[in-house]
């Protein structure tokens, strides 16, 4: 409980009374006030308590650096690539691409706001839409998506590394194999698990330093492999003189809106706990100036870059290569081999470490602060990631993109939409911020539940993925939908999701009392 007594809901909360918004600084943040304390572990820790304003330091320059180091990954690499092998041209590929990236950064940066304002991490800005207990349920779905993406990254880059080595040692693709896979795959993929974890469980300023050197390094290593491929096709000509086998007609449109949803969908995940980041933000113009600067800019040079080898690798070898490791080991030169190799280990622990551990770190320990920690949190979402198994899901594009992340966005938009409504429109940006901890305070509900917020989910959420639909073979959902009459929607799962949260939950907020 807090060191003051909490009032009723019902209880007025002037600037003299217990929940007396402290002035913020001349930057707009808030902290604390003095004097107050919280201690019930049901809702505390050191972990979720806001961040201090000595500590708000991560400048635009950390920012911008975050953003490169996680966009440029083999993940990323493949949604690009992976539009050239469904049949776009480097033109179409990169134009959904950039799209995607622009119309996610506006809830990118709506949501980061809460950060560096209140220093709070996102399933605590979760409880004032969905309640103290409540929150759990969007934290708990981000740290399933996180997981499930933890596990892919982290298979991508042991296998990455299984493949550059066994070019570089003959024989260690062909040892004995253990559960249906050689046993040095298994070796480089728990090593290459236990080195992520190892940075992570270092803390967020560990985190800060080595995204700061691991940006610049993953943009030269792409650099390289495109430069490999231009001289392979013999120059850049090749490369862009690939055509579409979609046009721009009929048979574009079918495969462009699901990708574009399937774009946003990569970084939703990120725009739910973007505030776990922003929270160290010296200020509103660090995390603005530091997210445009690097989200869309660097997704959309990635995109080129993976668009151009993509289709080089198409003008050299008669099919398109859209795995960069897959085709990195195309090369015999050992120099360039183990530069490969560095390349992967940098690029995917830059993005699994940010984008997959850190928020559902945050979100397990929201669940029962009183017995997981930041790195508690941290080393469980490393085991659940592995005990998914998730590598299956970019066996194909079609399941990659379509399934995968067309299911993930429409749940995550719909979040997305509560918690902007919330913030934007109910509040307007007023939080009560011991509230926020509180049991039995102004964002209780009923129970510690927003029923509002959990109604407006779930209708959102049917929206969204309710229509869900595979191609025969393609993918696991019926071929008409898991409800039929909800299949047109299905294309535009995260914009669905997204709208229809946010309304109905402003309309079920309307006459509720504000913060």
């Amino acid at each position: 409980m807090t060191a003051t007594v909490p009032p009723t809901p019902s209880e007025p909360s002037g600037p003299s009374g217990p929940y007396a918004h402290p002035i913020p600084d001349p930057a707009g943040r808030v902290e604390l006030p003095p004097g107050v304390t919280l201690t019930d572990s049901r809702f505390v820790n050191d972990d979720l308590l806001p961040v201090p304003l000595a500590r708000r330091r991560w400048t635009t320059y950390n920012f911008t650096a975050l953003w490169v180091g996680m966009a440029h990954n083999i993940p990323s690499w493949l949604l690009a690539s992976g539009l050239v092998a469904l049949g776009m041209d480097w033109k179409q590929a990169v134009f959904t691409i950039a799209l995607a990236n622009v119309i996610v950064l506006a809830p990118m940066l709506l949501i980061g706001h809460a950060g560096p304002k209140y220093g709070i991490p996102f399933p605590v800005l979760a409880r004032a839409s969905f309640g103290l207990r409540g929150a759990n349920l969007p934290a708990m779905i981000r740290a399933g998506v996180a997981c499930a993406w933890f596990g892919i990254q982290t298979w991508i880059g042991g296998q990455g590394i299984f493949v550059l080595l066994g070019k570089l040692f003959g024989g260690w693709t062909e040892a004995s194999e253990v559960g249906g896979q050689p046993w040095t795959l298994w070796v480089c993929f728990v090593l290459f698990w236990a080195l992520e974890l190892a940075i992570i469980y270092r803390g967020m300023e560990t985190l800060r330093r080595f995204e700061n050197w691991a940006a610049p390094f993953v943009i030269v290593g792409a650099l390289v492999l495109l430069a490999w491929v231009a001289y392979k096709a013999g120059g850049l000509g090749p490369l862009l003189d690939q055509p579409s086998r979609l046009g721009w007609g009929a048979d574009f449109w079918p495969v462009f809106f699901p990708s574009l949803m399937g774009m946003i969908a990569f970084w939703s995940t990120l725009s739910l706990n973007i505030p776990d980041f922003t929270r160290f933000g010296a200020g509103q113009r660090a995390q603005v100036w530091g997210q445009t600067l690097g989200l869309p800019t660097t997704m959309t040079l990635f995109a080129l870059l993976s668009v151009f080898v993509t289709s080089g690798s198409q003008a050299v070898y008669g099919a398109p290569v859209w795995d960069p490791v897959a085709l990195a080991a195309r090369t015999d030169n050992v120099f360039g081999l183990l530069f490969a190799l560095v390349t992967v280990l940098v690029a995917t622990i830059s993005v699994n470490i940010a984008a997959n551990v850190v928020s559902p770190a945050y979100d397990l320990a929201n669940l029962a602060p009183r017995f997981i920690g930041f790195r508690t949190g941290a080393l469980i979402t490393g085991v659940v990631g592995v005990l998914i198994m998730p590598w299956k899901l970019t066996e194909t594009p079609e399941l990659y993109i379509f399934t995968w992340l067309g299911l993930v966005g429409g749940l995550l938009g719909t979040v997305a939409g509560i918690l902007i409504a919330d913030y934007w429109l109910v509040r307007r940006t007023a939080l009560d911020l011991p509230g926020l901890y509180t049991p039995g305070g102004r964002y209780w509900y009923t129970s510690g539940w927003n029923l509002r917020a959990v109604a407006a989910f779930l209708l959102g959420g049917v929206l969204a993925v309710g229509g869900s639909h595979s191609a025969p073979g393609k993918g696991p959902f019926p071929q008409d939908g898991l409800i039929p009459f909800l299949k047109p929607l299905a294309d535009y799962g995260w914009a669905v999701g997204l709208a229809a949260s946010l309304v109905v939950y402003v309309a079920l907020m309307a006459g509720y009392r504000r913060a």
